[in-house]
């Protein structure tokens, strides 16, 4: 039997499992867990250990149909302003539990299209969150930023503001594929962007893109990435594209028909691979690369690599305070998402409440499963010894599921030990692997496929 088989009689191109952004995964999260929750959570908080912060901006001026984040469409500035307004009101509720003296670590500015916000609002949520939450002493302030949403007064007060990683959305650069998805976005425009970037002083630049999209093909793809290349971006996430048309709606826009089938997706994602380390980057998890000198490349080989909301990240800070309608914070108690409906969060800070509306409380045990998850995401091994040493013996409840790993992925996974460790041929079968490791059943959830 052939590799591609293999994988295939494995149930690669059929599965469908959770990303693994977060332990447990967002469907077990509960309304049992709210705003008491989030307030507690706040104040438990030591100053001494900086915080990483995440502010969600939802609108767009354009809705890219293949995307299923949480987004609305706005044509004019109004509806901005007054969410502005609303998160500096959050921010105030935040305070009003925040120990004194907690540091940022990392800020990060997600949507949506942060890059929609004028200048002037730039610098007003910018200073508001630093009134609040000071950066510390060595902090990391990433954006993602939409090369048509962008401008150079734009670029400047984001880096008066301290902006030094930028995140560009590029998707694919081919005609065809951009118009077959909504997001029209030329390789001028984004050099463009790039270069004024660099120009103020913002040398860290992370690009965004998507296999599997629709009317992609080798040509296409490898064409893509030499013009990204061309860029010479430190870090590169090329994820796979996840078609939910029961979730995202705008998705339904898109025809099935000219989508890559499920082996010319592999293939897709396996040619990415190879151009990208052929082009000198360093390959971390499953779907990001890494210039050698960049600290995330690093931190994956010194076994730091962290998986959240965001990805693989190199952020050590362990508390993500996420501000804004739908963020995910995650504390050491467990995870919170605020209410995700854009009007129905605004309701809530106009009521003076914090919005925090559903989550999860963890368990020793939840905390085990989780990092264990995480050792496989992020080092595809999973350290017994190193588990033992952090829970004890508790985290010999998991021989069992690592024999079950080895019975149901052989050849690609080996244990010893009690640890266990995926081939790099079998690595397509992470997020499967990961499964057998999950603690908790979500029937009627609806994730995306594994391959």
């Amino acid at each position: 039997m052939t590799h591609i088989a293999k994988l295939q009689s494995l149930g690669l191109f059929d599965a469908r499992v959770p990303r693994y952004t977060s332990y447990p995964a967002a469907p077990v999260f509960t309304g049992a867990v709210g705003a008491e929750f989030q307030a507690e959570a706040i104040r438990a908080l030591d100053p001494a250990v900086p915080i990483s912060v995440y502010i969600h901006v939802p609108f767009c001026e354009r809705l890219c149909w293949f995307c299923a984040c949480r987004t609305q469409g706005t044509q004019t500035l109004a509806p901005v302003e007054a969410y502005v307004g609303t998160l500096l009101q959050e921010l105030k509720l935040v305070a009003a539990h925040l120990p004194e003296g907690v540091r940022m670590g990392r800020l990060h500015w997600g949507g949506g299209t942060p890059t929609i916000l004028t200048p002037e609002l730039i610098h007003r949520l910018a200073q508001a969150i630093k009134a609040v939450i000071p950066f510390a002493e060595h902090y990391e302030f990433s954006v993602e930023i939409d090369p048509m949403m962008v401008d150079e007064p734009k670029i400047r007060a984001l880096s008066e503001e301290g902006m030094n990683r930028a995140s560009i959305g590029i998707q694919d650069f081919t005609d065809i594929v951009q118009n077959a998805i909504g997001r029209e976005q030329p390789f001028e425009a984004t050099k463009a962007c790039v270069d004024a970037l660099r120009h103020y002083g913002v040398h860290s630049l992370n690009t965004d893109l998507v296999y599997g999209l629709p009317h992609q093909n080798r040509e296409s793809l490898a064409a893509t990435i030499d013009k990204v290349l061309s860029l010479q971006p430190d870090r590169v996430a090329i994820f796979g594209y996840a078609h939910v048309p029961w979730m995202a709606k705008r998705q339904k826009l898109i025809d099935e028909a000219v989508l890559p089938n499920d082996m010319e997706r592999h293939e897709l994602a396996n040619l990415a691979a190879r151009l990208f380390t052929e082009g000198g980057f360093e390959r971390i998890g499953i779907d990001h690369f890494a210039r050698p000198e960049d600290s995330m490349a690093v931190a994956a080989r010194n076994g730091k690599l962290r998986r959240n909301f965001q990805g693989y990240v190199d952020d050590e800070c362990p508390t993500l305070l996420g501000i804004g309608a739908s963020s995910i914070s995650k504390f050491e108690q467990g995870y919170l998402q605020n209410t995700a409906a854009t009007a129905a969060y605004i309701k809530q800070i106009e009521a003076g409440e914090l919005p925090g509306y559903r989550g999860h409380r963890m368990t020793e045990a939840d905390r085990l499963h989780g990092r264990a998850i995480e050792m496989i995401m992020c080092d595809f091994h999973l350290d017994m010894p190193a588990l033992k040493a952090r829970f004890g013996d508790a985290a010999d409840d998991l021989l069992q599921r690592v024999a079950e790993a080895e019975r149901q992925f052989a050849p690609f996974v080996s244990t010893e030990g009690g640890s266990l460790t995926i081939a790099p041929e079998g690595r397509a079968l992470c997020r499967m692997i990961a499964k057998t490791f999950d603690a908790y059943e979500t029937p009627g959830a609806r994730y995306s496929q594994a391959s």
